[in-house]
């Protein structure tokens, strides 16, 4: 049977941390038939979600990996990647959205638009992935869908409209009305899976019919002769078919949201969320996908999903399992087949397709080809996440994923001469999986030192070198990736002059620096009548650049300076690249110090949760923490504290909050920008560099 891609779906699942997003891809599962019992993620039966196959996800009850699998639903096959919520593993979102066409966004029916629906939102939009979105938990106390719809329109901008109602909310919750086919839809039978089509209760009827026409004269600005039809037969005229084209354009065009509603926890309203994967997600040849040209100035070049075309895929996730590597991999143009050979155009090297597999979670199945717009999994490929694979003489690169900064670091060391090895190779392993992972040594104190996106990040990686590596390490106090900046102009007039036996060297660069907020360094030519020659004024570019890597305060990076040169001069013999480079240097650090440079700090967007009786408690914790309260709602007895606070004042801070609010608090934080450190707490971190620099002399 030939293959239709047109029939295929690559979707993702995302939302805000415990919004229910492994608990609906299990239920998939179970509707799909690919598997025959339903587990919790912190399952009581010990065995955990299927998406959720690391020992650490299941204990903690959090997604750490995005886990890829296949079904079959209907006629439709959907390739399907469930991604974590927590903002630790941002990167994880990130890689998965690169290669998704469609994604379905979870938000809870109580809490609503989350900081990290913010963030999710904001990564769908980079990736321009389409989406239709699903308030989970109706079941739960406060549950309110109506009031998300009007806060992803409010919170995230989305043109967001009702596709379905729920027949009552709470513990009363019985099933849904489809707004498209003006049914009740009735969840029957132990686990949901049979459904009851019926007609709409009575009591629901208007609202029906309300929501209904707000959702045709919305999905009449995609379709003309949609808006025609209602002009002429009116609202209850409008054919079914006519209505779902017009919102799957408006979807694929990312100009509409259909906004769907159930409960995943009691296995209602999952399967009309999977006929709206399948009605109004796109299909890979839908989607404009772009490769560049390397043979050609990087020029975009449009991939086509053919699988008669050069192939094209990209490699989006790398897991160093039992088996050894495995490479996931999206197929954009072209077919991938077992035996043949592919060409890594980073590494410039050739590889043989040995063992190509198709990856239900943790369980594999073989086959022998992977056709356009599929998404696979290869064997022993030694290859870096985001390598470019094509055939056929083509040599394109897909654009890269944007990989976020770590603010966070930890030293650690080995506890014993066994562990040492293993440390290595964790490390090593690590390192390639998740680009937010670096690993580095301390010139100064020799001490390997681990850097990420979260306490929660490196704790995470620390357990599985413990775990998968039997390495038990030792970790010390966690450390901010702290900057340097300037805040007024700063005039330099440097010369360098060497003078010994033979040739010497000269140079004398002379200019001003700058603060600027957009971006961390621009360097300005202004050099009028060769005062400095063309071709030494790359070479202060470098100096100063150099000169950026370690700031006179605290040896931490300088950023946001703007460095203008506009005078200068030069020797004739002792003029050389390495003189001007070191004159660069020396001027940056003398206009540094006239600059008024200040020491800034990682600054955290921090969202708290806790009942509205611990709301004091929470306003506390921040106030103590030298945080900035942004914003606080009160809505069903549950308060929600938004706030920006240092990254330095959040260590250990998990535990400050459970026993503030007798175990009921949560909170997510993410990097937000960097701010200021006040004067007494640089004047502290200048001693402590001054005191460090000291001991290292002696």
């Amino acid at each position: 049977m030939a293959f239709d891609i047109s029939k295929m779906r690559n979707i993702g699942i995302s939302a805000h941390i415990d919004s229910g997003k492994t608990t609906t891809s299990e239920r998939i599962l179970f509707y799909c038939n690919k598997i025959h019992a339903i587990h919790e993620v912190r399952g009581k039966d010990g065995v955990g979600a299927v998406m959720d196959n690391m020992e650490l996800e299941r204990e903690r009850g959090i997604t750490i990996q995005s886990a890829a699998t296949q079904v079959q639903w209907k006629d439709y096959t959907i390739n399907l990647i469930d991604t974590p919520g927590h903002v630790d593993f941002t990167v994880e979102v990130e890689r998965s959205l690169r290669v998704l066409d469609g994604a379905i966004m979870i938000l809870c029916a109580v809490a609503g638009v989350q900081s990290q629906s913010i963030t999710v939102d904001r990564q769908l939009k980079r990736y321009h992935v389409p989406r239709v979105a699903f308030v989970n938990k109706c079941d739960r106390q406060g549950a309110n869908p109506l009031r998300v719809r009007m806060q992803l329109r409010e919170k995230l901008g989305l043109n967001a409209y009702m596709m379905e109602l729920p027949i009552g909310l709470e513990d009363k919750l019985e099933g849904v009305v489809d707004l498209v086919a003006m049914k009740a839809i009735y969840f029957d039978g132990p686990n949901g899976e049979d459904l009851r089509i019926a007609e709409i209760p009575e009591a629901l009827k208007s609202d029906a019919e309300k929501y209904r026409e707000e959702l045709l004269d919305a999905a009449s600005m995609f379709d003309d002769s949609l808006m025609e039809e209602i002009m002429e037969n009116g609202y209850e005229g409008v054919s079914e078919e006519k209505l779902i084209a017009a919102i799957r354009k408006g979807t694929i065009s990312e100009q509409f949201v259909g906004v769907f509603c159930g409960s995943a926890h009691v296995n209602k309203g999952i399967q009309p969320l999977l006929d709206a994967v399948a009605r109004y997600l796109p299909a890979p040849n839908e989607v404009e996908n772009v490769a560049l040209d390397l043979d050609n100035n990087e020029k975009e070049v449009k991939l086509e999903s053919l699988d008669n075309k050069p192939c094209v895929a990209l490699a989006f996730k790398l897991d160093d399992g039992q088996y050894g590597q495995l490479t996931y991999t999206r197929v954009y143009q072209g077919k991938i087949k077992k035996g043949e050979e592919l060409f890594n155009t980073r590494t410039k090297k050739k590889f043989k397709v040995g063992r190509l597999v198709r990856m239900n979670s943790a369980q594999m199945e073989d086959i022998s080809e992977g056709c356009a717009g599929d998404i696979v999994a290869l064997f022993g490929v030694d290859c870096a996440s985001g390598d470019t694979f094509v055939n056929g003489g083509v040599n394109y690169s897909m654009a890269s994923m944007y990989v976020p900064e770590p603010v966070i670091s930890l030293s650690i060391k080995p506890k014993d001469k066994n562990s040492e090895m293993q440390m290595s190779k964790a490390l090593n392993r690590f390192v390639k999986e998740d680009p937010t992972f670096r690993v580095y040594t301390d010139p100064e104190s020799g001490e390997t030192i681990i850097k990420g996106m979260g306490e929660l990040h490196l704790e995470v990686y620390v357990e599985r070198m413990k775990r998968e590596y039997n390495c038990e390490v030792v970790t010390g106090a966690p450390q901010v990736a702290y900057r340097e900046s300037i805040t007024t102009q700063g005039d330099f007039n440097y010369t360098h002059k060497k003078q010994s036996g033979g040739s010497g060297q000269y140079g004398r660069v002379a200019g001003f620096m700058e603060p600027i907020s957009e971006k961390d360094y621009e360097f300005v030519d202004a050099i009028k009548g060769g005062a400095i020659p063309n071709e030494f004024i790359p070479s202060c570019d470098k100096g100063f650049q150099k000169a950026m890597k370690e700031g006179s305060l605290i040896g931490a990076p300088i950023v946001g300076v703007k460095m203008t040169i506009n005078d200068g001069q030069s020797h004739p013999v002792d003029s050389n690249d390495n003189a001007f480079q070191i004159a660069a240097i020396g001027a940056f650090r003398e206009g540094y110090l006239k600059a008024k440079p200040v020491i800034l700090e990682p600054v955290m967007k921090v969202q708290m949760t806790a009942p509205t009786e611990f709301q004091g408690n929470l306003f506390g914790l921040i106030n103590q923490r030298r945080g900035v309260i942004v914003d606080s709602t009160d809505e069903n007895n549950t308060s929600t504290v938004n706030a920006e606070v240092p990254l330095s004042e959040m260590f250990g801070f998990s535990t400050i909050l459970r026993s503030s609010t007798q175990g009921k608090g949560e909170f997510t934080m993410e990097f937000e920008k960097y701010g200021k450190v006040p004067n007494a707490i640089a004047d502290e971190l200048i001693a402590k560099h001054k005191a460090e620099k000291e001991a290292g002399k002696k």
